[in-house]
């Protein structure tokens, strides 16, 4: 049977080879193993922290191998990845763990002669102190203590200053808050948190969105049996705001365009009032099927799924009172969760705005005359954002007007456009993931 180690090298060589979502891997690996609790729990630890802090990593091994890193083999560039992170974040490992299992873990992929490589790489840095090499450029200093690529570290302070830029960066190798939605159609907030609270799980009232819990110090709540009685729905407080932008009222047609896997249309739901209409559309049909599982089991009939391409105009879709297009995006905002994401190249993000340009102005197509539109993405980037609202309004001014957020929005974290249409939402440590909201009103 492989050990917590033995899995976290694997899935780290086989993500340095694919483009596999990390969060999906790890969960489909340690569903697999015989692994405790414990060792499951370091096995999360080690895996996201190796992802999140390479860049970190990589400096660090650079500035103590004798050889070039381009000349390492991937496994054993894992292995130094591995042992350099047990020893600066890992305070539970003692030092001399850390070395030696990184050195088995050479055994392990059969390569023996690269035991002392590895053992003196590890060794010299802790003789050293355990120091981050320094630089005297900005850019690359905050590159790698934060484990940011540069390009992504210039983009966020040209685009959102000095002082959001720090925040950006903070936040993104925090550990993210896990919030929860209450069903309100089955329970109340306060009940909920009792529940919870009574079955051992850390919880708490969020004060940035209403009916939201935050939790903390469980394992997975999805495996709960308040989540699978359908007492709540996992979500971000950032996308529930995003609900909230819409303000919407018992009766309405709600259009959901790029719904899956569902949290948006659940939250619109019950600010309904499980009455009214939501009509959620995705473009694969597998992903379809993850609302409708949502929806039937927080006991939600008022959702109806289908399988559409957001960019396609379909004349047998009603006209809606609200339509939300939460698009296709860089997924900039929300790093801390998939922090895989910022290894991609800015060029790998170029043909995205097109996309959502074009989704948004066929959503328009869809609303009513004094109806609501709003254009979300959980990225931080000018070009996904204001540079897509901006173009659509440019070209729909005569049929759309900017549109005043509501209050609990305005007052939220973030930055608010002078208008108050737009708000952009900087991943807080306390608070949501980092999401771009943009709302029109159809005029004629």
């Amino acid at each position: 049977m492989k050990n917590a180690r033995q899995i976290v090298l694997n899935l780290l060589v086989q993500m340095s080879k694919t483009a596999g979502y990390s969060n999906i891997m790890l969960d489909k690996k340690l569903s697999e193993s015989k692994l405790s609790g414990q060792d499951k729990s370091f096995a999360t630890a080690l895996f996201y922290g190796v992802i999140e802090r390479r860049i970190t990593l990589d400096a660090i091994i650079s500035a103590h191998s004798n050889i070039s890193m381009k000349k390492v083999s991937p496994d054993v560039l894992e292995i130094l990845r591995m042992g350099i992170y047990q020893l600066i974040y890992m305070d539970s490992v003692p030092d001399s763990a850390a070395v030696n299992e990184s050195v088995k873990l050479a055994e392990y992929m059969r390569k023996p002669k690269v035991k002392g490589y590895i053992n003196a790489v590890l060794r010299g840095f802790i003789r050293n102190d355990k120091k981050i090499p320094p630089s005297e450029n900005a850019i690359t200093s905050l590159s790698i203590e934060y484990s940011c690529p540069e390009w992504l570290v210039e983009k966020w302070r040209s685009e959102y200053g000095e002082d959001n830029l720090h925040k950006i960066l903070e936040s993104s190798i925090a550990v993210p808050p896990i919030a929860i939605r209450t069903n309100t159609v089955k329970i109340t907030t306060q009940e909920l948190l009792r529940k919870l609270n009574a079955s051992g799980v850390k919880a708490a009232i969020s004060p940035l969105a209403p009916d939201s819990i935050i939790i903390e110090g469980t394992g997975s709540i999805r495996n709960s049996d308040l989540y699978k009685n359908g007492f709540f729905h996992v979500q971000d407080i950032s996308a529930q705001l995003c609900c909230h932008a819409l303000e919407p009222k018992s009766g309405e047609t709600i259009l959901d365009l790029c719904s899956a896997p569902g949290g948006k249309a659940f939250t619109m739901a019950l600010l309904l009032n499980n009455e009214g209409n939501i009509l959620a559309f995705d473009l694969h049909r597998n992903r379809t099927s993850l609302i409708e599982q949502g929806a039937k089991r927080l006991g939600i009939d008022i959702i109806k799924v289908s399988q559409g391409d957001a960019k396609v105009f379909d004349d047998g879709i009603p006209l809606a009172d609200k339509v939300i297009c939460d698009v296709p995006c860089s997924g900039l905002g929300i790093i801390r969760r998939k922090p895989e994401i910022k290894y991609k190249s800015n060029d790998d993000f170029a043909k995205l705005p097109q996309i959502q340009l074009e989704i948004l102005c066929n959503a328009a197509k869809y609303v009513k005359v004094g109806g609501a539109l709003l254009y979300t993405t959980c990225t931080l980037s000018k070009a996904e954002n204001d540079n897509v609202a901006d173009a659509f309004y440019n070209t729909h001014k005569e049929s759309f007007s900017r549109m005043n957020l509501p209050e609990l929005l305005i007052n939220s974290y973030g930055e608010t456009s002078n208008d108050g249409s737009v708000k952009t939402l900087f991943p807080d440590i306390n608070g949501g993931d980092g999401f771009f909201i943009a709302a029109f009103r159809r005029v004629k």
